[in-house]
C-alpha cells in the first residue's frame, strides 16, 4: 500500500468517524480528552492528510524543469483527397513550456508558503475548536452546579415541610405554615425542573461538539495549569491565531512576487522533425524544426490579477497587526476577569460560611418554637444559595483558567489540581 492509498485510507476513516459521531475515546471525561474528541470530529482533521499531500506535491511541481508537462505534437498533410500525387508530409514534434525569468523560484516560494500556512491554519483551527469545547465544557459545569443545586434545595425543602406537618398534627404551628412549606417544596420543583432543562441544553451542546454525552464521573473538574504571563511587549508570534495571520501575509506577498513576474504566458520551445515527398517515386526528405513561440504580454487582465493580489496582501497584512492587538487584548481581559474571580470566591466562601452558621442558629431556635416559619425558610434559601454560589464561584475560578490558557493560545492541559465537591445544602 503506498503513502497515497494510506492517506486515502486514513482520512476516509476519519470522515466515517465523524459521520458516525463516535471516537476512540468513548469514556471522555477530561477537557483534555473532549478537546481531542472534538477536534476528530472536523472538516479539517479529516481532509488534513491528503490536503498536506497535495502540498508537498505542488512543491515538487515548482521545482520542476518547466512550468507544465511537455506535449508531443502530430500532423500530417497529403493530396489524396483532390490531386493524388502522392505527396505526403508527416512531422512529429515536442513543445516544451519555458519559465519565465525569476518564474521558477518564486513559484516555489509560495508552494513552500502555501505548506507552511497550512500548518497554521491546522494549529489555528484545532486552538478555535478548543476554545468551544471549553465553553461548552465550562457551561455544562456550572449546569451541573444548578443541577445539584436545585436537588439540594428540593431535599432540603421536603425535609422541613415533612417537620413542619409533624409539628402541625400536634398542634405546634397552624395549618397556614404548612401551606408555605408545601408552597416551597413547589417552588424547588420548578427550580429543579427549570436547572435540568438547562442541563440537558448544555449537555447537548457538548455531545454536538465531541460525540459523545458527558458522564457523571465527567462532573468531576479539574483546573487547567495557570499559563506563564507573556513578557511585556511581546508581539504574540507564536500565538496560533498570530501565527496563521502572519502566515496567510506571506503566502499572499508571496503570491504578489509571483504574479510580477507572470506578465505574459510561458512561451514555448518546440522541437520537430519532417518527413515529406513531393509526388509518387521522389526518395522524400527529411528536416528539422527549431520554433519559439512567445506570447504578448497579459495587458489588462494580468493588472486586475496583481492589483487583486496585492489587496489580498495589504488586507492579510492588516489583519496580523489587529489579531496581535486582539490576542494581547483578550489575555488582559482573562487576567482581569481572573483577579474578579478570585475575589468573587472569596466572598463567596465568607457568605457560605455565615449562612451556615446563620442557619444553624435559626434551625435550633425553630425547633424550640422561639423563631416563625418564613424566618426559617428565608434562612435556608440564603444558605442554599450560598453553597450554591460557592460552587459557582469554584467552577468560574476553574472557567478561568482555561480562558486564559486560551488567551494564551495553549491547548488544554491535563488535570491540575481537582475542584472541591460541591456542598450539599441538604447535609449541613
Amino acid at each position: 500500500m503506498n503513502c497515497f492509498t494510506r492517506s486515502r485510507v486514513a482520512a476516509y476513516a476519519a470522515v466515517l468517524l465523524w459521520a458516525a459521531g463516535a471516537s476512540p475515546s468513548a469514556h471522555a471525561q477530561s477537557l483534555t480528552e473532549w478537546a481531542d474528541a472534538a477536534w476528530r470530529r472536523q472538516p479539517e482533521a479529516a481532509s488534513g492528510a491528503l490536503r498536506q499531500q497535495a502540498l508537498q506535491t505542488q512543491v515538487q511541481a515548482a521545482q520542476a524543469w518547466t512550468p507544465e508537462p511537455p506535449a508531443l505534437e502530430l500532423s500530417t498533410q497529403t493530396d489524396r483527397l483532390h490531386r493524388n500525387a502522392g505527396s505526403r508530409e508527416h512531422e512529429v514534434g515536442v513543445a516544451v513550456p519555458l519559465w519565465l525569468p525569476g518564474e521558477r523560484a518564486r513559484s516555489a516560494n509560495v508552494a513552500r508558503a502555501d505548506a507552511a500556512a497550512f500548518d497554521t491554519r491546522w494549529r489555528a483551527a484545532q486552538w478555535r475548536t478548543a476554545g468551544q469545547v471549553r465553553d461548552a465544557y465550562w457551561a455544562w459545569q456550572r449546569a451541573q452546579v444548578d443541577v445539584q443545586a436545585a436537588a439540594d434545595r428540593l431535599a432540603t425543602a421536603r425535609q422541613l415541610a415533612a417537620d413542619v406537618a409533624r409539628r402541625v398534627q400536634r398542634g405546634d404551628l397552624a395549618r397556614a405554615d404548612q401551606h408555605q412549606a408545601e408552597g416551597a417544596v413547589a417552588t424547588a420543583q420548578a427550580e429543579q425542573a427549570n436547572a435540568q432543562a438547562q442541563g440537558a441544553e448544555a449537555t447537548q451542546r457538548l455531545r454536538a461538539l465531541a460525540g459523545m454525552a458527558p458522564t457523571a464521573q465527567a462532573a468531576d473538574a479539574h483546573v487547567e495549569p495557570t499559563p506563564p504571563a507573556p513578557p511585556e511587549g511581546t508581539d504574540w508570534a507564536q500565538h496560533p491565531a498570530v501565527a496563521d495571520a502572519w502566515q496567510r501575509w506571506q503566502l499572499a506577498r508571496a503570491q504578489v512576487g509571483l504574479l510580477e513576474r507572470q506578465q505574459r504566458a510561458n512561451p514555448e520551445l518546440t522541437v520537430s522533425t519532417t518527413r515529406s515527398r513531393d509526388a509518387r517515386g521522389d526518395p522524400g526528405a527529411q528536416s528539422l524544426t527549431l520554433a519559439l513561440r512567445l506570447p504578448f504580454g497579459g495587458g489588462d487582465r494580468h493588472r486586475a490579477r496583481l492589483a487583486q493580489a496585492q489587496a489580498d496582501a495589504l488586507e492579510a497584512e492588516t489583519q496580523w497587526l489587529a489579531g496581535q492587538q486582539r490576542v494581547a487584548a483578550d489575555w488582559a481581559s482573562a487576567q482581569a476577569k481572573a483577579e474578579a474571580v478570585q475575589a468573587q470566591l472569596q466572598a463567596a466562601q465568607e457568605r457560605h460560611r455565615l449562612a451556615v452558621e446563620t442557619r444553624g442558629f435559626f434551625a435550633k431556635s425553630f425547633s424550640l418554637g422561639e423563631t416563625d416559619l418564613p424566618t426559617r425558610l428565608r434562612t435556608e434559601a440564603e444558605a442554599a444559595d450560598a453553597a450554591r454560589q460557592l460552587q459557582r464561584a469554584r467552577v468560574e475560578q476553574a472557567a478561568t483558567q482555561s480562558t486564559l490558557r486560551q488567551a494564551a493560545g495553549l491547548l488544554p492541559a491535563p488535570a491540575h489540581t481537582p475542584l472541591a465537591a460541591p456542598h450539599s445544602a441538604a447535609s449541613q
